[in-house]
């Protein structure tokens, strides 16, 4: 490797994404702490040798560290990622910023969005911590097929060129490709929006219907999302990388996407608190559909996939009158957002 192996990382948050980045990242050879709320989980982790509550199997490499104590994983520390749930993340910034160096590098991995003030992850990060440069890791990884070994790849975003290159740095290897992107709040807004329609074919999946139908989903789907962003500021063109249709395919198609299972469990019958329970990890969708549908509304932003799941989940309306409500939406253009043949 080519990489500065002086760099000291802390990794905060030991859920299941967390888990494989401070792993890869000790398996690169640097030095990495894995930060952790929990003394349960920390004492369950050293017993096992793996964290059986999100990844049962995956062994931790011997150099990687653990620890509750954020100073502790936090002094010396030049990269920090935080890779806690957007719903908490205010909250661990917070705690973390007595320990955080000026200089140091934050990568956020969140897909959310914030209830209160509709803030993305790395802009509570701004907030929180300000003069820091920040950046976004997104993209289509499931954490477990990372796990596995499977090739992967994922979008840096950041308007640093020094985030961008770092996280490239210390993260690339054989199996796991990182790629730049200077549209941080594109990339960002794509990851989070991407999981209400995760559930939706997860609905979509359980009623058993046709690959016809489902290629519907999927197209409006990225319909809907480059919209929403490009009317909030984002180029659309970046809802055509790893993180816009590339994330969209996996969270849209796989069981192992958490978006997804809350979606089956509701085409199954199940109500939502039901299926949330069944899930049993955080499912950032549910959070994320309430809240972009009402900021669509006072937008007058054209959603109606986004606004038949809201009516599935919040108002009681059956999951047939929903698909109902989608099909008979207004036709529109198929492609909205294109590039005129004279423009350079």
């Amino acid at each position: 490797m080519t990489a500065n192996n002086n760099y000291k990382i802390a990794v905060l948050g030991a859920g299941s994404f967390g888990t494989v980045i401070a792993n890869m990242l000790a398996v690169n050879g640097f030095a990495t702490t894995l930060w952790m709320r929990s003394d349960q989980q920390l004492q369950a982790i050293r017993e096992a040798g793996e964290n059986s509550a999100y990844l049962p199997g995956y062994r931790f490499d011997s150099r990687l560290s653990f620890t509750t104590e954020l100073q502790q994983a936090l002094e010396g520390a030049d990269t920090v990622f935080f890779a806690v749930p957007s719903s908490v993340l205010r909250q661990v910034a917070q705690l973390a910023k007595p320990w955080i160096n000026k200089s140091a590098l934050l990568i956020s991995t969140a897909k959310g969005i914030e209830a209160d003030s509709f803030a993305l992850p790395s802009q509570i990060l701004e907030q929180e911590l300000p003069g820091s440069k920040v950046g976004v890791l997104s993209g289509p990884n499931l954490a477990k097929e990372i796990a596995n070994y499977e090739i992967t790849a994922t979008v840096i975003a950041s308007e640093h060129d020094e985030v961008c290159n770092r996280a490239q740095e210390i993260l690339a290897s054989k199996y796991f490709r990182i790629y730049a992107n200077h549209d941080r709040y594109g990339v960002e807004l794509a990851g989070a929006l991407k999981n209400i329609y995760a559930i939706v074919s997860g609905i979509a999946e359980a009623m058993n219907v046709g690959q016809n139908t489902k290629s519907v989903v999927l197209t409006r789907s990225l319909a809907e999302m480059s919209r929403f962003a490009c009317h909030l500021g984002a180029n659309p063109l970046t809802f055509l990388g790893l993180s816009g249709v590339g994330d969209l395919y996996v969270t849209c198609s796989s069981p192992l996407s958490r978006n997804f299972r809350i979606g089956l469990a509701l085409g199954g019958g199940k109500s939502l608190e039901q299926a949330i329970i069944d899930v049993g990890q955080v499912a950032e969708g549910v959070n994320t559909t309430r809240l972009v549908k009402e900021r669509a509304d006072e937008l007058g932003i054209y959603m109606p996939l986004a606004s038949a799941l809201y009516a599935t989940m919040f108002e009681q309306r059956s999951i047939v009158e929903s698909l109902r409500a989608m099909m008979v939406a207004e036709q529109n253009t198929d492609v909205e957002f294109m590039v005129k043949s004279n423009e350079r």
